[in-house]
């Protein structure tokens, strides 16, 4: 093949550059083709548990690595190896260490072994917790598994370049944005682009017009099913062709190219990211004709669904093969007549290849060796433990059997080490020496090391955590002033707005009208529709744009109007922001406040308090349920002086109670983790939070004409819940335990109770049945008598409370019924 010119871009690099280009591509596509096939051997010999590779994306992904600049970010899948590859951001020593799983997060910097392979990531945060220079690296938000989960977090990745390029008050912020040069990323594989969270994400961003480029790599399959029953006219381009932008009107760029075209596919990344960086125009880039030459993963074969002229086609359409023929048959003529070529012959490309095929094969191998001489090591010191216990025991001979086990074990993994030496030790639980407790010390250790290596960094450990952060009370002036409730929150807002420029609120009705429940009346007048912001009815996309915002230096506050609309955003709230600081080994945060109201309302869809279910799919979020506007204020300026997500959900049936005005707003500050005793009494302990509480407050009152004194907890933090267990100390006193709450039965009640009795050992000062009262075990009907019948009334509490009286002293609390 004759070329008489090269691409623009390739005409200022001299022809020698170019070639030590290509020829360094070349390479880099085979090392990562020669890691996915030496990966999945690893897999199917037991070395690994699980491997989905990204074999057959090469050229496309180094196409779009030479567009890539310092400052962006990339929201991904978990085929992108190649990608970061190219940016010199993953190693395949590393790529394998994290195929093992290697606890060491130097050895896998992605995920210190948490995630499986091709879930990749960079570090944003240093050691402290504070925030690296994220101008000056490559940027990759940490993967998840969950199909279409990496959308709604590019949306706000993509948002935030344009918040910094238009909005003066954190222009300042030059660690995290040069003038909003950035370009957010996104990659997707063809069959995940039919799930809701793409479409919902490439309409918002389409509205919103932000510097994003999605790249959807187009093999025709998911897992085993062909495109024609994944899209409509197995083309999303195709469908997509109504976003594409038309004189004077927004939309998308589209271009669609073959995935195999090297040339074609630089061109094409080079002008969409000139596109998205310079316009802040989203593009979206089809790319066609690829292959899966492994298929989807390492759990099935793709011979199984694929016809044998398909894995004829692919086998000829190989991306990687393609740029091989290219670079044999590449000749440019010059001006003088003389034809360079990018090698002279084939044997230049062979050696080329086997040095790439040498340099994986090392790698594997030194990745390996770190992974399990840091367990033979282990293994060495438990076996010496062991055999002096042995010597010592009456039952020796069991002992030397799993000892000589262990150390015959050729692969071991830390679990065998710990599993033989716990089991060892119960055949010692009659004897005392010295060479036990040198055992007992040994587990206790290794227990130790296993929660640092699996169960650390949840939340921050820093001292950005919002643990750290003390309480500060409201301030009243002498001459009490009552409000409407909702003029604290919103005057609260105001001076957060005010003394935190990087402060960013949005979500449905939140802007112009200043929310349903006017918490935000005037703000957007005040601060302009940037940071006080309405946005559409999509409540997932609303917490990604929130998580992107996050991890960019910004701190937003993503309204969800009411706590039962929450489900649709659950799944990203589960799989993406809880795990974020977990998965990430601690090296990423997005430190998000969820703004929602529930409780009391009247509705199945509008009344449900489903907080079991958010507290058990959340773990890595702050949880909070404040009892009034007043404490709902203290938790947003506390949480704003932390680095965690976290949820506040506000009573909404609070916003026109009454509550004293405090003078220092913006300062004052609810502490995260701990209760409130609101009222002290000696016969009953009654926990409940939110709206119910304010219940349980009247009752006490009605109680107390009968002779009952309770004690009323108010929760206020759920995630994390009663940090100094005082709690256990009002049951010290009172010896009886009510949880009352609108959960359905066994929700927050139920966790409410472990953490009492179990947890907080509340179980030993109980002279009677801890028992719960919750809503029945469906949505609550619609009106005032729905919500009577529906949700525990004030007459269901008093007469709870009584009925655990008359089973305490029935003489005294004679029964009502």
């Amino acid at each position: 093949m004759l070329q008489t010119a090269l691409t623009k871009d390739k005409q200022k690099l001299s022809f020698e550059d170019f070639r030590t280009e290509v020829l360094k591509d070349y390479k880099i596509a085979k090392i990562s083709r020669e890691c996915s096939l030496l990966g999945r051997r690893e897999v199917l010999t037991g070395k690994a548990k699980f491997g989905i590779f990204g074999d057959g994306k090469e050229v496309p992904q180094l196409a779009m690595a030479k567009a890539f600049k310092h400052g962006d970010f990339r929201s991904g899948y978990y085929r992108d190896q190649t990608f970061m590859m190219a940016l010199g951001e993953l190693t395949p020593q590393q790529f394998f260490a994290g195929l093992y799983a290697h606890t060491d997060i130097k050895a896998d910097p992605m995920s210190a072994g948490r995630q499986m392979g091709g879930h990749f990531a960079t570090h944003s945060i240093n050691e402290d917790g504070s925030w690296k220079n994220l101008t000056k690296q490559y940027n990759s938000s940490s993967d998840i598994s969950p199909t279409a989960g990496q959308m709604p977090r590019l949306l706000g990745l993509a948002q935030a370049s344009k918040i910094y390029r238009n909005e003066k008050s954190v222009q300042h912020k030059t660690n995290f944005s040069n003038k909003g040069n950035e370009v957010a990323w996104g990659t997707i594989g063809n069959a995940s682009t039919s799930e809701g969270l793409f479409f919902e994400t490439i309409n918002a961003a389409g509205v919103l017009q932000v510097p994003m480029v999605m790249s959807v790599w187009d093999d025709e399959y998911g897992i085993s099913v062909h495109a024609k029953h994944q899209t409509t006219k197995e083309s999303i381009s195709e469908i997509l062709k109504g976003f594409q932008r038309e004189h004077e009107k927004n939309g998308y760029e589209i271009f669609v190219i073959n995935g195999w075209d090297y040339v074609q596919l630089v061109d094409t990344y080079n002008k969409a990211a000139k596109i998205a960086r310079e316009n802040h125009i989203p593009v979206l880039i089809h790319v066609k004709e690829l292959t899966q030459p492994q298929g989807h993963s390492t759990s099935g074969s793709h011979e199984r669904y694929k016809t044998k002229e398909r894995l004829v086609w692919e086998k000829e359409h190989d991306c990687i093969a393609k740029m091989r023929e290219w670079i044999l048959d590449f000749e440019l003529e010059t001006e003088t007549g003389e034809i360079l070529r990018f090698v002279e012959s084939e044997e230049e490309i062979i050696l080329l290849e086997k040095a790439a095929k040498k340099e994986v094969v090392n790698a594997k191998r030194n990745a390996w060796n770190a992974f399990i001489n840091e367990i033979k090591a282990e293994v060495t010191v438990c076996a010496q433990i062991l055999d002096n216990v042995a010597k010592k025991s009456k039952n020796g001979a069991f002992i030397a059997k799993y000892r000589k086990d262990l150390i015959t074990n050729i692969e071991p993994n830390f679990k065998d080490v710990l599993s033989t030496a716990r089991k060892s030790l119960r055949y010692l639980k009659d004897e005392t020496f010295e060479e036990k407790t040198a055992l007992q010390n040994f587990i206790k250790k290794n227990i130790q090391s296993a929660h640092n290596k699996y169960s650390s960094k949840l939340m921050s450990e820093t001292d950005y955590s919002a643990l750290t952060i003390s309480e500060k009370a409201p301030v009243y002036n002498q001459a009490k002033k009552l409000v409407d409730a909702r003029i604290i929150m919103r005057d609260n807002f105001d001076a957060i707005l005010k003394k935190h420029p990087e402060v960013v609120i949005f979500g449905e009705d939140a802007g112009y009208i200043g929310d349903v429940n006017q918490g935000l009346e005037g703000l957007q007048d005040k601060y302009g529709t940037i940071r006080v912001a309405d946005t559409g009815i999509r409540e997932a996309t609303i917490i990604g744009q929130g998580i992107g915002l996050a991890m960019r230096g910004l701190r937003p506050i993503a309204e969800i109007q009411y706590l039962d609309y929450l489900l649709y955003a659950l799944q990203i709230m589960s799989d993406d922001l809880a795990t974020l600081h977990y998965r990430t080994f601690g090296k990423q945060k997005a430190p998000l406040i969820i703004r929602t109201r529930g409780h009391r309302l009247e509705g199945i869809w509008h009344a449900g308090s489903p907080m079991g279910g958010i507290i058990n799919n959340v773990r890595g979020i702050h949880v909070l349920v404040p009892r009034n506007m007043t404490k709902a204020a203290g938790f947003y300026n506390t949480l704003l002086e932390g680095d965690e997500p976290a949820l506040v959900i506000e009573c909404l049936n609070g916003y026109r109670i009454k509550e004293e005005l405090p003078s220092n707003l913006g300062e004052f500050k609810t502490p995260i983790g701990v209760v409130e005793t609101v009222k002290k009494g000696k016969d009953i302990t009654v926990v409940s939070y939110g709206s119910t509480l304010r219940i349980v407050e009247e009752v006490a009152k009605e109680l107390l004409q009968v002779n009952i004194d309770i004690e009323i907890i108010d929760a206020q933090s759920l995630l994390p819940f009663d940090l100094n267990h005082d709690c256990v100390k009002s049951l010290a006193k009172t010896n009886k335990l009510l949880i009352v709450d609108e959960d359905v039965p066994g929700g927050a009640s139920a966790y409410l109770l472990q953490e009492i009795l179990e947890k907080q050992n509340g179980y030993v000062y109980l002279d009677s049945k801890p028992s719960t009262l919750t809503s029945k075990a469906h949505r609550p009907a619609y009106g005032t008598d729905g919500d009577y019948f529906s949700k525990p009334s004030a007459e269901d509490i008093f007469e709870k409370v009584y009925e655990m009286m008359h089973e305490f002293n029935p003489k005294q609390y004679k029964s009502l019924y």
